[in-house]
């Protein structure tokens, strides 16, 4: 018999006021982000424990090397106080790094983090214009980066932790283009009920990840070299607005390969999308007949994957 085993604990929250700003990071054209002032730096964690060491508490219920997933959480929190980093990676590399030291038992360990992002609110400047609050933020419930780190204690250079993988995304982007998509000259068959279209509305629901050539970009972080998430939302963005595409694979893999493009310290991109294209219910009689009606289409839903790696 063999055995695989982990344990945790999931959906950490974990609000840090008063971060290091993320400065510097180099402009693309595609977007008008070059940094945040982490003023607000939020996010839910998840730690995940692997080894077999903590096997005797399956096994025999011998609880003693075991560190209790309520400890994690109050690990999270109080190390993050000491955080000095402003990326998301960094930060799940310092506490990945922190849990490594601190308990000498645990041999490998995942850190999930999403990021929790909260906008500066628009308010009157007091001359009548707007400025962005310094105080006030409004939590965005729209798109938002990810990243996960897998650590494992290196037999050599004094068992400090080594980065085993580390991936970042931006996940939930719901994008929904009125003009400029086509799906036709489609395999038919007796099966087939779905109708070819020029021209169709088409709205994707899109999440991105990548990895890097270097992880240290991102973890000490290289700011200049650090691929934002923001950009690359803003990327995929441009590209969909500017793109005829044949199908949702057509238009991915334009935004990957925009994506490799624009990034070249990126080894990988890779894409989950869901087709959720809406369901006409009235079309109006006018000659150009654009004007219409649209409602929420019915599951199941086409889901598309696609990985680019150089």
């Amino acid at each position: 018999m063999t055995t695989e085993i982990s344990y945790g604990k999931a959906e950490v929250s974990t609000y840090r006021t008063y971060g290091t700003p993320l400065d510097g990071v180099t402009a693309i054209p595609e977007s008008p982000f070059t940094g945040r002032s982490n003023v607000l730096l939020a996010a839910e964690i998840d730690v995940q424990v692997l080894g077999d060491v903590f096997l005797p508490a399956y096994t025999e219920g011998d609880n003693s090397l075991v560190v209790a997933t309520d400890t994690m959480k109050n690990f999270i929190h109080t190390e993050s106080l000491a955080f000095s980093g402003s990326t998301l990676e960094g930060w799940l590399h310092f506490l990945g790094s922190r849990f490594l030291a601190t308990y000498p038992d645990m041999e490998r360990l995942r850190l999930d983090g999403r990021q929790l992002a909260f906008q500066p609110a628009v308010v009157p400047d007091g001359d009548g214009g707007f400025m962005e609050s310094e105080v006030l933020f409004a939590h965005d419930r729209n798109d938002h980066g990810v990243a996960s780190i897998g650590l494992s204690r290196a037999s050599s250079d004094g068992g400090r932790a080594a980065i085993d993988d580390l991936e970042a995304g931006r996940v939930g982007l719901q994008l929904m283009k009125v003009t400029g998509s086509a799906f036709k000259a489609f395999a038919r068959d007796a099966y087939t009920t779905l109708p070819e279209r020029r021209d169709r509305p088409l709205y994707t629901w899109m999440d991105i990840r990548w990895r890097y050539a270097d992880a240290s970009i991102a973890t000490e972080p290289r700011v200049a070299e650090y691929v934002a998430s923001e950009q690359v939302a803003d990327l995929a963005t441009a590209v969909f607005h500017g793109f005829v595409s044949l199908s949702i694979q057509h238009l991915l893999h334009e935004i990957g390969n925009a994506v490799l493009d624009r990034f070249p310290q990126l080894s990988e991109v890779s894409f989950l999308s869901q087709n959720r294209l809406w369901d006409t219910s009235v079309v109006s009689e006018g000659s150009d007949r654009k004007e219409k009606v649209y409602t929420d289409p019915r599951p199941p839903y086409g889901r598309i994957t696609l990985t680019l790696r150089r």
